[in-house]
């Protein structure tokens, strides 16, 4: 084992057998997917895809809303739900719409994007009362000159306060639950049109299940969600053999200082996960004159090209991984912000690629099951021809809320990033893993993410969520008529 203490790394990158013929049914359910080598169309007009670039799909109407939250807004939504129900056309909400698999699109449906950055911050109670559709960077900016920012993120800025909370997404400081551990309330538009708010005391279950229930219940307006005090942090960093990272990643978290964490596995084939690397943050001890949150500079920029330049290249996953586990640790560009370490948009590592996308798988395991997880990896992943460039890991804590939860207990969430041919058997290929992975993972006791790719088979989903058939019950009596649908309504819980 190796202990290095030092400063943060400027090179520190944001978190990175050939599939058979289709069958018929494969192709039925995959309408696009035609047998060509590439996979078409891509920006066709009347159609809206997301992050995946393979979720195109066809839509009614797409309309962004811009109002403030209050009577011209609420309007704007009733009229949409109304003119929808009246014709049986779905509605659904997005943001970034990061996710990969349609979750935020409703097909052949009213598609809303909210677009507004109103962030109204409380400095008494830290808290601040948001735009549905504001996103993580607009609370930086607002935040960080009052010395504020987001108690719980998620790495990335681009997204919507909303879908964040839609999606159940989770952060890296510790030891927090996901975003929605942080959400004190909510107003939001049931699909009949009535406007009501939502805590843990009020309206509880509509609470439960809109966090985590990907725009099924309603759509929200505005929230009020915590802040926490902005600190410069210093940079530990500690290299384990990957199995003892569970463990490692708990006997760090005991100490109350660590505020922020997360962990590497190395992906080079030669060495497929067979080490770790733990970065724990602890306040420094000049807390005086923070400076400005900082956005993507220079650093970002060469990290962005090593990391893009993995792609079918094990001599630089090799070098990247010696830049993240020696060299930088001891040539860091010194303390930071922690507004200004989750400043950072996903453009950044953006593959600018027209063959290729990428693909984000997410697993969540228990930690004293962590050693298991990465046995399961290292038999299923290496088989495909997927290009895997990372996994990053976090810790989320125990979630008593979410009817979709992930994190029944204290789990560590690993963040994989695939970069995928746009091909037919590319995809094949990833549905194949995909189900391995989740199969593996179920067998130890944990779950999958639920935003990413739709290859899950339906007995899979319903293992790893239970309360989904519970969750889809309540959804037809609050929504008789299913005017909030989506891809993963559509896919999994419409038949439950």
């Amino acid at each position: 084992m190796i202990t290095r203490i030092g400063r943060r790394a400027a090179l520190l990158g944001s978190g990175a057998v050939i599939g058979g013929l289709l069958t018929k049914s494969f192709l039925a359910s995959n309408p696009t997917l035609d047998g060509r080598r590439s996979i078409e169309p891509r920006g066709v007009a009347g159609t809206l895809n997301d992050a995946s670039e393979l979720s195109e799909t066809p839509i009614f109407r797409h309309i962004i809303l811009r109002d403030d939250p209050g009577k011209q807004l609420i309007a704007s939504i009733r009229a949409e739900l109304d003119e929808a129900r009246a014709n049986n056309r779905p509605v659904n909400v997005g943001a970034a719409r990061h996710s990969m698999g349609g979750q935020a699109i409703p097909r052949d449906g009213h598609a809303i994007t909210f677009e507004n950055g109103l962030v109204e911050p409380d400095t008494a109670n830290r808290m601040m009362r948001v735009h549905a559709g504001a996103r993580w960077s607009d609370v930086i900016a607002t935040a960080d000159p009052i010395g504020l920012g987001p108690r719980v993120m998620q790495s990335n800025n681009d997204f919507g306060i909303a879908a964040t909370f839609c999606v159940n997404a989770h952060g890296w400081p510790v030891k927090e639950g996901p975003m929605g551990s942080t959400v004190r309330s909510f107003d939001m538009i049931l699909p009949d049109g009535a406007l009501v708010t939502c805590s843990r005391t009020e309206n509880p279950d509509l609470f439960g299940m809109t966090m985590g229930g990907y725009g099924l219940t309603g759509i929200i307006t505005q929230m009020d969600v915590d802040l926490a005090q902005n600190q410069r942090l210093e940079p530990a960093f500690e290299e384990m053999p990957a199995e003892s990272f569970g463990d490692k990643f708990i006997e760090a978290l005991a100490d109350e200082t660590v505020t922020m964490a997360y962990g590497r596995l190395n992906v080079q084939r030669a060495s497929f996960m067979s080490d770790a690397l733990l970065v724990t943050y602890r306040p420094s001890t000049d807390q005086s004159d923070l400076p400005a949150a900082s956005g993507s500079g220079v650093a970002a920029k060469v990290a962005s090209r090593i990391y893009r330049a993995q792609l079918g290249n094990e001599r630089m996953k090799r070098f990247r991984w010696w830049l993240e586990a020696d060299l930088a640790t001891e040539l860091a560009g010194g303390p930071v912000t922690r507004n200004s370490l989750i400043n950072e948009p996903v453009l950044t590592l953006d593959d600018r690629n027209p063959d290729r996308t990428d693909i984000l798988h997410e697993y969540f395991v228990s930690p004293d099951r962590f050693a298991e997880f990465v046995m399961l990896c290292r038999s299923v992943i290496p088989g495909s021809y997927q290009e895997f460039l990372n996994v990053t890991l976090r810790f989320v804590d125990t979630d008593p809320n979410s009817w979709l939860g992930y994190a029944a207990t204290p789990r560590i969430a690993a963040v994989m990033s695939f970069s995928q041919e746009l091909t037919v058997r590319a995809e094949a290929d990833m549905r194949r893993i995909t189900q391995e992975l989740i199969e593996g993972v179920i067998s130890i006791g944990g779950t999958y993410y639920l935003p990413y790719r739709p290859h899950a088979r339906p007995d899979q989903f319903a293992r790893a969520y239970p309360r989904a058939t519970e969750f889809a019950a309540a959804k037809r009596i609050l929504d008789p008529d299913l005017v909030l649908r989506n891809n993963l309504w559509d896919s999994y819980l419409g038949d439950l």
